[in-house]
């Protein structure tokens, strides 16, 4: 018979499962909307936006517009149990550090941490010293460069040069492989993301990704750079892609 949970028993800064954590809240933390599945004490949960009283510690440790709007600042005591859809989450210490992660992945980080827009799209950077917790679907996976990975399986990465893509030859020679590349359908076969140098890179043991709402946002944002024929192009694009 399960234990029931309560503020005694509830571990400190750790997992409950491989699917909850708790954090043992004293100040602020950053989260992600709608990652708080339970919580003791008094807690308040506030808009970015809405922080006044802690408008200076926001403008220093958040700078990403795009993702803004996905996350609030948990404030008060006690304890605050968060979760991700049913995802393993996994809590890392950086010292600092520097740390590149999928930004649909990362739930929550505590303001030793300063949180950076990636210049790759989808991903943020954590610069600083403090604990942030991701969610992955599957284990967590560390590996050194020279590795290639599969984009999807892609988690994130420490301390090393962003990577390059790398298209295999043998595939991009195939009329149909590269025609089905150009909608969208490569595989992990076909093109991997090349980390070099040294650091460390992280991989979650799937290659499903948890939709990330900003992704389109961005998409979007960058048709408005378009000729009516580049969009014209890109509906044809668009089409084939939902139909296959």
């Amino acid at each position: 018979m399960n234990i029931a949970l309560n503020p005694a028993n509830l571990p400190v800064d750790d997992n409950i499962n491989p699917y909850a954590f708790c954090v043992d809240l004293a100040g602020e933390w950053f989260m992600q909307k709608g990652r708080m599945i339970a919580y003791y004490g008094q807690i308040r949960f506030n808009p970015l936006n809405a922080m006044d009283n802690l408008h200076a510690m926001v403008s220093s440790q958040f700078s990403s517009p795009l993702y803004a709007r996905d996350w609030v600042v948990a404030s008060g005591r006690g304890k605050l149990v968060l979760g991700d859809r049913g995802f393993d989450i996994n809590s890392y210490d950086l010292d600092v550090g520097n740390l590149t992660v999928r930004a649909a992945n990362l739930l929550a980080f505590s303001p030793g941490l300063a949180l950076k827009q990636s210049i790759v799209p989808g991903f943020v950077t954590l610069i600083g010293t403090g604990k942030f917790l991701a969610s992955s679907n599957g284990p967590v996976m560390f590996a050194e460069p020279p590795v290639r990975v599969d984009p999807q399986a892609l988690l994130g990465w420490a301390d090393c040069p962003s990577p390059s893509h790398h298209h295999d030859a043998a595939w991009m020679a195939s009329f149909l492989t590269a025609a089905q590349g150009f909608f969208g359908r490569m595989s992990g076969e076909e093109r991997q993301l090349d980390f070099t140098g040294a650091g460390t890179v992280l991989l979650q043991s799937s290659e499903i990704l948890l939709e990330d709402p900003s992704i389109l946002q961005a998409a979007t944002a960058q048709t408005n750079l378009l000729t009516n024929s580049q969009l014209s192009s890109l509906q044809r694009t668009i089409a084939a892609r939902l139909q296959n």
